[in-house]
């Protein structure tokens, strides 16, 4: 009985042992397992981490943007050639361009974006990164573009918006900015093209003015004039809606209609007296009518409006 006592003690020590050793593994391998997934959660949330880069980011508040222009600075201290980082770094840098109100702050922080943009985009190795990379870098050189006086950067945005549109990258602005660069390089029919396509996503006055004065620049005067009487119809901007009838008015003159010319550029003047432009073509029709003393006196008006006001027919006059 002794003996048989001590063998069901043993085999019990012997359970309490093993249960001991299962619990002890099980906790070593959850303590383990806690101190990675802490040690992952740490540096996953550390102040300079990619994971809080993209999280700032995707807050899309001028804060968030703010604080991922500032973690991806650090990362690129201490690692020049992480392109995640520097892809970042230009979208912030990019976006901060557009929430500055001050020309020299939001220019550094513009061509800061550009810089930044353009090596993510020469070192990126995504298929599907890059096209989105050429479309900021697009956005960014089209906007450095409208900054400058002679459209240095126009062919720049029509380059890197062209990669992000022939790589099928989606953006609804593509085909308005690409409309836009082409016209700032005079070529009229890529732009009348694009900015029909941007007509697709939205109609807006803007927009149909744009198509309207490229089809007038390209030789197109009764198709622009479609446009035009449509801005007319629905415009409610003052600027777009004298520049409409400058336009319109250009092209009557072009047809020989002096009189339907003549309303028009009055009724820019009956809202605007001081319009440069209605003043001088007024001039051009009284000159077209024989009339040169009233031509050279709506000319005055004009160089007194706008000194340098670029109009062949007033050179003599300043």
């Amino acid at each position: 009985m002794k003996g048989n006592s001590e063998s069901v003690l043993h085999k019990k020590n012997r359970r309490l042992r093993i249960a001991a050793a299962i619990l002890f593994v099980s906790l070593t391998v959850f303590l383990s397992l806690f101190l990675s997934i802490r040690a992952i959660y740490k540096k996953l949330h550390a102040p300079d981490s990619v994971y809080e880069l993209s999280r700032k980011w995707n807050e899309q508040t001028l804060e968030g943007i703010t604080d991922a222009y500032n973690i991806s600075a650090q990362i690129l201290k201490l690692n020049p050639f992480h392109n995640t980082a520097r892809t970042y770094h230009g979208y912030a840098g990019f976006m901060l361009s557009q929430y500055e109100n001050e020309f020299e702050t939001s220019k550094k922080y513009l061509d800061e974006a550009i810089n930044n943009l353009r090596l993510a985009f020469i070192t990126s190795k995504s298929s599907t990164l890059k096209p989105q990379t050429a479309y900021m870098l697009g956005r960014a050189y089209f906007y450095k573009d409208e900054a400058s006086s002679f459209n240095y950067y126009a062919d720049l945005a029509v380059k890197y918006l062209e990669y992000a549109r022939e790589a099928s990258y989606k953006a609804d602005d593509i085909p308005l900015l690409l409309g836009l660069s082409y016209a700032s390089l005079g070529e009229s029919e890529k732009s009348i093209a694009s900015f029909t396509q941007a007509l697709l996503v939205h109609e807006t006055d803007s927009l149909l003015f744009n198509i309207a004065r490229e089809y007038f620049l390209n030789g197109q005067g009764q198709t622009a004039r479609q446009y035009l009487l449509r801005v007319l119809e629905m415009s409610q901007n003052d600027e777009i809606l004298e520049n409409a009838h400058i336009v319109l008015g250009q092209i009557y003159i072009n047809d020989g209609k002096l009189e339907e010319a003549a309303s028009e550029f009055e009724a820019v003047l009956d809202k605007n007296a001081n319009s440069a432009d209605a003043h001088y073509e007024l001039g051009v029709i009284y000159e077209k009518s024989g009339d040169s003393a009233r031509a050279r006196s709506e000319w005055r008006k004009c160089l007194q409006i706008q000194p340098n006001y670029n109009g062949e027919r007033i050179s003599d006059l300043r």
